[in-house]
């Protein structure tokens, strides 16, 4: 038993702009089915993507506080000049430099049009056909046992795992990674960010969220009432979805 990790989903108070960044920042296409805005591959809107994660922005009422996200987008390039023509382009999207006390670093960090960090990352082997995503990558204070707890979840293979550092990817091999970094500090507010996931077509949802408690996951009120989804959070309080049907393609 398994949950895909199916799209990153970004609270914003205008999601047809920042969803239009992301579109736009990752070479894809914007789609607006609903309420929300779905970053998606050009071509047409697929959902769930064959390989890899959308990107879905909600609106909410309030702006992003100074606090940095516990979870972050890491963007792959295929060499230097790669990533120096990204970062311009990206600035010029609207993106804005973030101090997050990276120091001296070969990557870049920015914050979206309304503060969300992600980084660009320098070239890297490892992240060479993961496409315009390399990493999801999570704060935490135990990156072993996140892995432990996530790799329950997904069913994706163990890839690297250091007192430090932590790293799952699909069995396949293909898509970005789950990446987990160790900081001091424990969670302590909502996240603007967070990961959504859906059931394979031959598993029960239900079965899926009562397999997901007993790992120690944790049921959340986000004030989100009666809907198809549930919300809840792992160990450490990063919140996450677990989707029930796919949404309308139009």
């Amino acid at each position: 038993m398994a949950l895909r990790p199916v799209q990153v989903n970004i609270k914003a108070v205008d999601a047809p702009a920042v969803g239009r960044f992301w579109a736009e920042a990752l070479g894809w296409s914007a789609f607006s089915p609903g309420v929300t805005t779905y970053a998606g591959p050009a071509g047409g809107r697929v959902w769930p993507e064959p390989v890899g994660l959308g990107i879905d922005v909600v609106p909410v009422p309030h702006p992003k506080t100074p606090t940095k996200n516990r979870l972050h987008l890491d963007l792959a390039t295929t060499s230097t000049a790669h990533q120096a023509e990204l970062v311009a382009r990206l600035r010029s999207l609207g993106a804005t430099p973030a101090d997050v006390g990276q120091g001296d670093v070969p990557w870049t960090v920015l914050a979206d049009p309304e503060g969300n960090e992600f980084c660009v990352l320098e070239p890297r082997e490892i992240y060479r056909d993961t496409g315009p995503i390399a990493a999801v990558v999570v704060d935490c204070v135990d990156p072993r046992a996140m892995a432990r707890f996530w790799t329950g979840v997904t069913g994706w293979t163990l890839r690297e795992l250091t007192p430090d550092q932590a790293s799952l990817r699909s069995a396949e091999g293909v898509g970005p990674y789950l990446e987990f970094l160790r900081v001091p500090a424990p969670k302590t507010t909502p996240d603007r960010v967070h990961l959504d996931l859906l059931p394979y077509p031959a598993y029960d949802r239900t079965a899926e969220v009562d397999r997901l408690r007993a790992l120690g996951a944790t049921d959340l009120d986000l004030g989100q009432g009666d809907v198809p989804w549930t919300c809840l959070s792992d160990p450490e309080g990063h919140e996450f979805c677990v989707l029930a049907t796919p949404p309308p393609l139009s």
